[in-house]
């Protein structure tokens, strides 16, 4: 009112300021009264709730749980500090809590990041009784939440799993024809069975012919090393490389353990970040997700002969060996193929790739200025240096899957099922 008539650009009577003193002074001490009145935030007890894992894409619920300790009824309102890629459809709440009551509070997330989430703090306000003033504290309610990639391979994994166990039981297929190892059963001979498996010993026993069945052998060992260097941290298709093979070591983990073989990880850049030994736990896939969701790749050049090194000393038995990384010829050149030979000699050794389609597509396109030259040029250098790598790795014994995004994890199963049909272990 003061503030009023002190811009009031004409005079006004002196009774008149008397008045508006006696009204401000009347207004002070109703708003100093609803201060006072106001309930402490200190009194009201927060506590946050949500699972301690989410997967990234997905919607997950948080909660908060308000108690009152007060013996008047409060209107309160919180601000909780989520991160934005953390995606809250709110960070505001208010509820109104009777003395000595409770209210639940609710939200949902659809985290846009992966990675480990520290939630800390939370602003608590209220409102004092006539609604005129707010009195507000920020304090710690530490929870944790650790965002997973997401498994978008998981149709493709389920479909490879069902047909490897339908091939098991004996039923053929164009695409998976191939016998295991491990000696299962004698039975009678049929027109389908090679002539090469007759058991003559059996089949003179019999006095018709008998033939051996095998299955492919459970227990087999699978490491994936993951290279989270600098060659990772490239974009394709909108996410970085190291997207893609955590997609591709999560179907392999979940592929392989469903069919019996134990599954490793060795996630790598300058030094080994994380280690999963093989086995072939229920929780397996798990395990693995939680050693490499928090990875976020390190832009230096990663240390291949110290991972190879790490890997062929910890894990002496003959292994299958998947090495997700890029196809670049001065890292090859210099770290990984002088040790590939002795590594070979022992394991198998799997090399899986993402191809960029933005490449592909700049080495084929149509030459409008020299921006379009230069570009075009790069691009059919770079493929032909993919090429090369590949080419003198398969030369050396290593099998090359250098996929499109969305693919490679499908391939790469299924060179792990081939390979496990074929007695290659």
């Amino acid at each position: 009112m003061a503030a009023v008539a002190w811009w009031y650009p004409g005079e006004l009577p002196g009774g008149l300021w008397g008045a508006l003193g006696i009204v401000n002074g009347v207004l002070t001490v109703v708003v100093a009264a609803d201060l006072l009145a106001a309930v402490r935030p200190a009194s009201i007890e927060v506590v946050r709730r949500h699972p301690p894992t989410a997967v990234m894409g997905e919607s997950v619920p948080l909660g908060w749980t308000l108690r009152h300790r007060g013996s008047r009824r409060v209107r309160v309102v919180i601000a909780d500090d989520l991160a934005p890629s953390l995606g809250a459809a709110t960070r505001r709440a208010a509820a109104v809590l009777p003395a000595r009551g409770t209210a639940e509070l609710t939200t949902t997330l659809r985290p846009q990041r992966r990675g480990r989430f520290d939630l800390v703090e939370v602003a608590v306000r209220t409102t004092g009784p006539l609604g005129l003033v707010q009195r507000e504290r920020r304090r710690d309610v530490p929870t944790v939440l650790r965002v997973h990639p997401p498994f978008r391979s998981r149709e493709e994994a389920e479909l490879r799993i069902r047909r490897a166990r339908i091939l098991e039981v004996g039923m053929r297929s164009a695409r998976g024809l191939g016998g295991g190892t491990e000696f299962e059963q004698l039975r009678e001979y049929s027109p389908d069975d090679e002539f090469r498996r007759i058991d003559w010993a059996a089949s003179a026993r019999t006095g018709r012919p008998i033939v051996r069945t095998y299955r492919p052998e459970l227990n087999q060992s699978v490491v994936v090393l993951l290279d989270n260097g600098r060659l990772s941290a490239a974009r394709v298709a909108g996410v970085p490389r190291l997207e893609h093979g955590m997609d591709a070591a999560i179907m392999l983990t979940a592929v392989a353990t469903r069919l019996g073989d134990k599954v490793g990880l060795v996630t790598f850049d300058q030094e080994i970040r994380s280690v999963v030994a093989p086995a072939r736990r229920v929780d397996q896939v798990t395990r693995v997700t939680e050693a490499m969701y928090a990875l976020e790749p390190v832009l230096a050049e990663s240390d291949y002969r110290m991972a190879l090194r790490h890997v062929t000393t910890r894990f002496r038995r003959r292994s299958l060996f998947v090495l997700l990384t890029d196809l670049n010829e001065q890292a090859w050149l210099e770290s990984l193929l002088p040790q590939l030979p002795r590594i070979l000699r022992h394991h198998v050794v799997v090399v899986g790739s993402v191809t960029d389609p933005d490449v592909a597509r700049w080495a084929t396109q149509t030459v409008v200025d020299s921006s379009d030259a230069y570009r075009r040029a790069a691009a059919i250098a770079a493929l032909d240096e993919r090429r090369r790598v590949a080419d003198r790795l398969r030369v050396m014994g290593a099998t090359v899957v250098d996929a499109p995004p969305g693919k490679l994890a499908g391939q790469l199963t299924d060179v792990y099922l081939k390979v496990k049909s074929t007695g290659r272990l």
